[in-house]
């Protein structure tokens, strides 16, 4: 690797916490936000630590302000990972298939116990859009059976045949019932009485990481 300037060593070291803590890399924006340049002068900086060998493009990523990644990994030891274990629905609520995606290396001072029970599930839907819940993001679960009023969840709900169906909404509670509420005003909440069925709190997102456009 070529020698870096004192700036774009700066960048780098920016870049490398951003991976670190978010598993993507920052976008032109927030480069410039972050050392006050605009975007232009922001990616001019991408492309000269490209050019040094700082930075690797990835073929897959489809943003370009996301494609560029430090080509030296980040040490083990300074993330925890966190399985990724299926998707589940932020609309109708869908079987959170509980197959293991792969991980996501995160910063433990970012986590709640510094990471300890807490695992990510892939939003599917957009039910949560008025949390900031989209499409495609993921949800950082800390397992938990209960939950307080207002709170985040993945729910559980009981479904004839003995397969649950999971979703995440806010949890509330009205008398006997349990009102899974939708952060989407064209959406009607989950309402389900638990004299006639049976619906458990699966975990409490404390968390979320961006996807990928």
């Amino acid at each position: 690797m070529r020698e870096l300037t004192d700036k774009q060593r700066e960048v780098l070291g920016f870049i490398r916490a951003f991976t670190a803590r978010h598993v993507v890399p920052p976008t032109v924006r927030e480069i410039g936000e972050r050392f006050r340049v605009t975007p232009r002068a922001a990616f001019d900086h991408l492309r000269a630590l490209e050019r040094k060998g700082a930075l690797q493009r990835r073929p897959s990523a489809r943003r370009t302000s996301r494609a560029l990644t430090p080509t030296e990994p980040i040490a083990a030891s300074t993330y925890r990972s966190v399985p990724i274990l299926g998707r589940i629905a932020a609309g109708g609520p869908r079987l959170a298939e509980e197959d293991r995606e792969g991980d996501l290396p995160l910063a433990p001072s970012s986590l709640p116990g510094n990471g300890e029970d807490v695992f990510a599930l892939r939003v599917r839907g957009d039910s949560m859009i008025g949390a900031h819940i989209c499409d495609g993001d993921l949800v950082l679960v800390r397992r938990q059976e209960s939950a307080q009023p207002n709170d985040i969840v993945v729910a559980l709900i009981d479904a004839e045949g003995g397969e649950g169906e999971a979703t995440v909404k806010r949890f509330l509670r009205d008398g006997s019932r349990v009102v899974l509420k939708p952060e989407n005003p064209a959406l009607a909440p989950i309402v389900i009485d638990t004299r006639e069925q049976t619906v458990r709190i699966l975990g409490r997102v404390v968390g979320l990481v961006r996807g990928i456009a």
